[in-house]
């Protein structure tokens, strides 16, 4: 039977929500009653200190882990009740480590994104949509190489290659520019906020506060498995909270040229 296909929300609509969420592994609660919504049309980062549920979460945005407690909904429904394959056309998951047991080549790990729109009618875009996110993520010139001979910042590239190539409403990136130097950071964030631009949501994940002010339209801090704050960086990026939630003093200042906020520790 032919998968139900997903239509592009309008821009500013909830395509994805999570109530109440809570989660733990081994006994040490990681999530504690996390509330999230999230916006066709925006680049939401989610930012906060090591082990404060951010990646946990994505996870459950994705329908990758279920919660002990609350509900997670993602397109209307409640994730759970969509198939693997569907979810597979909803949303596609970037996650900070992609390993590979075989030597497939650049090309071909690129060409997995496209696996959920088998038998549909979008099929016979593959080679054409493999080939443009080839050439928007910069790794076209060794698509002929096997992906374990990569450097972790061209795996990570080729990675967000694949995932682009799925062309899913909802994009969820994991630490995206964790091992990219600034050329390569300010592209990869570029490239989500076209994808928010054109009207999918875009989650991210980011340790760099000063990526999440600058390319994110809203910034959620977590901390101790609970969403502390959510709102534009301008709002939500100040002194007093983030001096709490890292445990270290930092100064918040506003960008000489754009005003975008700066965070820095203080000294």
């Amino acid at each position: 039977m032919s998968p139900r296909v997903p239509v592009r929300p309008a821009s500013g609509t909830v395509y994805a929500e999570a109530a109440g969420v809570s989660f733990g592994y081994g006994g040490e609660q990681v999530l504690r009653g996390a509330d999230l919504e999230v916006f066709a049309g925006e680049v939401l980062a989610l930012v906060g200190p090591n082990g404060s549920g951010k990646s946990t979460l994505l996870s459950v945005l994705a329908g990758d882990v279920r919660p002990e407690a609350g509900a997670v909904h993602l397109d209307g429904r409640p994730v759970a009740a969509w198939t693997a394959r569907e979810l597979a056309l909803r949303r596609a998951v970037l996650p900070q480590r992609l390993d590979l047991a075989f030597p497939f080549t650049v090309e071909e790990v690129v060409g997995m994104g496209r696996a959920p729109w088998a038998r549909t009618a979008r099929e016979e875009l593959d080679a054409e949509v493999v080939e443009a996110e080839l050439v928007r993520t910069d790794v076209a010139r060794f698509r002929t190489r096997a992906f374990q001979e990569l450097s972790g910042g061209e795996r990570a590239r080729v990675g967000l290659a694949r995932v682009l190539a799925q062309r899913t409403p909802m994009l969820l990136l994991d630490e995206p520019t964790a091992a990219l130097d600034i050329r390569h950071q300010e592209a990869v964030l570029g490239l989500a906020g076209e994808r928010a631009r054109d009207g999918d949501a875009v989650v991210v994940v980011l340790h760099d506060l000063a990526l999440a002010a600058a390319h994110a339209d809203r910034v959620a801090v977590l901390s101790e498995g609970v969403v502390q704050a959510c709102g534009t960086p301008a709002r939500v990026l100040g002194e007093e909270l983030l001096s709490r939630v890292y445990g270290h003093a930092v100064e918040v200042l506003p960008h000489p040229r754009t005003g975008v906020p700066l965070v820095v520790a203080r000294r």
